[in-house]
């Protein structure tokens, strides 16, 4: 693979360190080069490391003739573009040439001139019209991909990647601190402790807010600033005016880093905005304990807390207590240290960056050459976006189903809220009713997914029930295979919904996976016979759950102990709720009195918390209510810590059972309890007939049957990748010329 590597030359900070070391990184695993539009310390520092460096200066005409040259003699595979007159140049490249063009995004492109107005005008809107113009943008960290995304990016041409540091190598030699301290121009005495930050000194770094946050610390706490910029004399007056300027140092821009951070106890960040600053990532290899402003991708290496400090941009007060705490404590410091350098050495590594990188670089050319002719895409239709966990977790699963035949398929998802499903699933996304862009998406669908739950039903209203009838021939007309994928059927109670839907899901439909016996037995009565009819189970059962300390932060919000033991009700209104509600409190206090069990209300929907209120004000039992979630993940987390769920919301029972958790329905709609004939649990009650005895008695039994639920759950897992299959076989032969 042959790389062209474009940037303007006059690059320092993050930005230089990427594209050196990324550039030092690939050799091995591809041909690169870099094309610097300036002569300077930039292209002779890429020249000292080896890497093949072209310098090209001129205007953009004779530069733009020379690059097209190079770029035709040299034969690159991909064009890789950084900054702004890197992304002018590949911009041309990709229109004269017919280039293969990626950019990475190393800051957000709406501050990069902050303080400059006139440099934002020329350079930074010309940097913005070329970014729209390239097709791959590769974010430097998650948060700027979603900032991509929101700003209207496709999710499908935005990968995210971080900064990774060198930690290969053994550990430094003794190392004379005073010397580097003498260098930088502090004098330190026993006990001070030292702190430091390195950033270009300009408005988007907020340096003022350290000071005036410095100004509140330690009287034994010096502070050394590495890096110039515009703002150094405004700074070094604030300093004065502040009456620290005997323990702030202005360093200029510090050659040695490495030494720079060998030197600090704590390391800083202060930014109004970053993407993932190599900055953290340095100072944690040298060990240092950090405080930062909580921006960009850094959440993703600090835990607060836990290896070090966050603190919200711009906030004075709560950067001066976190300077205070370190400075006191030498012992936490150390702590912190050693557990960030720890992650960072994990999963922040150059080695890391390089294999994504590469990563990237394959996608791209798979891509490019079949994003749009070959019919790749696949549109996904369901009730998304209203935040109810339920139906995420179908969307969620089915994602990441589609993924795992082919990680290239463009998705495409019909939502209630475009915007939250772009950002969530990075899939691209438009809005449920707007029929122009279905029909647009389905002409250019190879399948069609008509996405699971009970969508055809006319129980919630016709209206509905028609709608998604209207999807399954509209995506049929237009050419796509239809796909109704791990759903349930009906109930259809009118008799004309019943004809009608008969009739298109006949005629319209190549192939149906339920996920449940009820569904076949009603698809049996419509009249359907033309469609492939596979037993299946719901997508959502393959969902794990969220990392452990999410799902603790829900349980510790609620006030809930990770380590108790629970009885969770999810629960919710319905016809017959108010005459039931004490029938379920006395079940449920009765449970937790003999199992020893506290209470833990999981409202699945957020209109449920109401019901759940309800019921705990009749409970005599310690009871917890944890707030609604749409993150599908962090409920399964916490129904996976259960001892016992009763849930009349059918993905309370769906996901429960997927952890192996005893599980008891209380029917208010056929779904609930067909599911739970197909768990093989006779274990359910319908609320018109639902007593304080017979749910007690369930509820016990489901104490007694939990291995009986992991058996079932794992033949149910089984069943469900018939959901997957089927999908494979209606994509066929895909781009790419592999057979999925």
């Amino acid at each position: 693979m042959r790389v062209l590597h474009l940037i303007g030359g006059g690059d320092v900070g993050g930005a230089k360190t990427h594209v050196l070391s990324l550039l030092a990184g690939l050799k091995g695993h591809a041909e690169a080069t870099l094309v610097s539009f300036r002569a300077g310390p930039f292209a002779d520092e890429a020249a000292e490391k080896g890497i093949d460096t072209v310098v090209i200066e001129g205007g953009i005409r004779p530069s733009l003739a020379e690059l097209r040259r190079l770029y035709r003699e040299g034969k690159y595979d991909l064009v890789h573009c950084h900054g702004a007159r890197g992304n002018m140049m590949g911009m041309l490249l990709r229109r004269f040439e017919k280039a293969t063009v990626l950019t990475t995004v190393h800051s957000d492109p709406k501050l990069d001139y902050l303080g400059r107005p006139a440099a934002a005008l020329t350079f930074g809107l010309i940097n913005r019209f070329a970014l729209r113009r390239i097709e791959y943008h590769v974010a430097v960290s998650d948060p700027v991909a979603d900032m991509l995304i929101e700003r209207g990016f496709s999710p499908y041409g935005v990968f995210p990647i971080y900064n990774g540091v060198d930690f290969g190598g053994p550990e430094p030699e003794s190392f004379d601190r005073a010397a580097a301290l003498a260098r930088f121009g502090v004098t330190a005495g026993e006990g001070d402790v030292i702190c430091g930050i390195a950033a270009r000194l300009s408005p988007v770094k907020d340096i003022p807010t350290l000071l005036r946050a410095f100004a509140k610390a330690p009287e034994n706490m010096k502070l050394i600033l590495a890096g110039d910029g515009e703002d150094t004399e405004a700074l070094k007056a604030l300093s004065r005016e502040l009456g620290i300027d005997g323990r702030v140092t202005f360093a200029g821009w510090v050659d040695d880093m490495d030494s720079f951070y060998r030197t600090l106890d704590i390391n800083l960040l202060t930014s109004l905005s970053e993407t993932f600053p190599y900055a953290i990532t340095e100072g944690a290899r040298r060990h240092c304990a950090t405080i930062s402003s909580r921006v960009g991708g850094v959440p993703m290496l600090i835990d607060h807390g836990v290896n070090g400090l966050l603190f919200e941009p711009g906030n004075v007060d709560a950067l001066a207590e976190h300077l205070t705490t370190l400075a006191r404590d030498g012992e936490k410091r150390r702590r912190f240290a050693e557990a960030l350098y720890l992650k960072a050495k994990k999963y922040f590594s150059l080695e890391a960056t390089i294999s994504r990188q590469m990563e990237i670089y394959r996608a791209v050319l798979r891509r490019n050459g079949f994003t749009r002719g070959d019919r790749a895409e696949v549109t996904v239709c369901g009730a998304y976006g209203r935040g109810n966990a339920g139906d995420e977790a179908i969307l969620e699963a089915i994602v990441s189903e589609l993924r795992a035949i082919d990680p290239d398929l463009r998705l495409h998802v019909l939502s209630r809220d475009p915007k939250a499903t772009r950002l969530r699933y990075r899939v691209d996304s438009s809005y449920t009713f707007n029929l122009h862009a279905m029909r647009r998406e389905m002409k250019r669908s190879r399948l069609f997914i008509n996405g699971g739950g009970s969508l055809m039903q006319d129980v919630t209203s016709t209206r509905s029930l028609i709608f998604y009838l209207h999807t399954l021939r509209t995506a049929h007309r237009a050419g796509a295979k239809v796909l109704m994928y791990g759903c349930g059927i009906g109930p259809i109670t009118r008799e004309r919904n019943r004809r009608r839907a008969g009739r298109y899901i006949e005629n319209y439909v190549d192939a149906i996976t339920l996920r449940e016996d009820m569904s076949l037995e009603e698809l049996k009565r419509l009249g359907v016979s033309k469609p492939e009819i596979v037993p299946a189970a719901d997508p959502a059962l393959t969902l794990s759950p969220a990392d452990p300390a999410l799902v603790e932060s829900a349980l510790l919000s609620a006030g809930a102990s990770p380590e108790g033991k629970y009885l969770c009700l999810a629960l919710r209104k319905w016809k017959g709720w108010e005459a039931k509600r004490a029938d379920i409190a006395a079940a449920a206090d009765s449970v937790c009195e003999k199992y020893g069990l506290e209470a833990v209300f999981l409202p699945i929907e957020g209109k449920d918390a109401e019901a759940a209120r309800e019921v705990a004000q009749l409970m005599r039992t310690q009871s917890y209510e944890i707030s609604a979630q749409e993150d599908a993940r962090v409920v399964i987390g916490v129904l996976g810590r259960m001892r016992l769920v009763v849930s009349m919301r059918l993905h309370g029972l769906i996901f429960a059972a997927g952890q192996g958790v005893p599980v008891v329905g209380v029917s208010y709609d056929p779904k609930v309890s067909s599911f739970m004939s197909y768990l093989g649990a006779d274990l359910c009650a319908g609320i018109e007939s639902l007593t304080a005895e017979k749910l007690e008695a369930l509820m016990d039994r489901a104490m007694l049957e939990g291995e009986t639920f992991r058996e079932r759950t794992a033949e149910l897992r089984a069943l469900e990748a018939r959901n997957v299959s089927t999908a494979r076989k209606l994509l066929g032969e895909l781009p790419g010329g592999a057979a999925r």
